[in-house]
């Protein structure tokens, strides 16, 4: 993915951006701060790596999570409708899945929930099964996906 790009589309048409992250623990935000200049398109990162913070941070509804849970697409349009409502972004992605090691026969190791939510636009949300190709890998997985997403949402 080329970020310097990314941001410069982003910067073209005017697009200010925000993430919310979980179990990438900020990287996504961190590929977007690499490159200089990206402070007047990238406005802020929440890392919401408990429930708690999910709701607290992003608004995450705890009736969301207890049906749900944290690793679902229910949960991961909030933290990204979430992260646009309490910044200045005009688009915002979440991610929330299970890097591993662990999961369980219902949420394996390797999903990852992905939203993207746009200022007056439909929320759009998916899930991604990474497999289990180890903790680090699902992380730069993730924070790959959701730099395409950005992308692609930019056109």
């Amino acid at each position: 993915m080329d970020v310097a790009a990314l941001l410069d589309r982003a910067r073209a048409n005017g697009v200010r951006i925000a993430t919310a992250e979980s179990c990438t623990g900020g990287k996504v935000a961190a590929e977007l701060t690499e490159i200089p200049g990206s402070s007047d398109v990238f406005i802020c990162g929440f890392v919401t790596y408990s429930n708690t913070a999910k709701q607290a941070m992003l608004g995450v509804k705890s009736a969301t999570l207890e049906a749900h849970g944290a690793v679902s697409e229910e949960v991961a349009r909030e933290m990204a409708e979430g992260a646009v409502a309490r910044s200045e972004a005009d688009i915002a992605v979440s991610i929330t899945g299970i890097a591993g090691p662990g999961g369980s026969e219902h949420k394996p190791e390797g999903r990852v929930c992905f939203a993207l939510a746009r200022r007056g636009a439909a929320t759009f949300i998916e899930t991604q099964e990474f497999g289990a190709p180890g903790r680090a890998r699902v992380r730069q997985l993730a924070t790959d996906h959701a730099l395409d997403l950005i992308a692609r949402s930019l056109g």
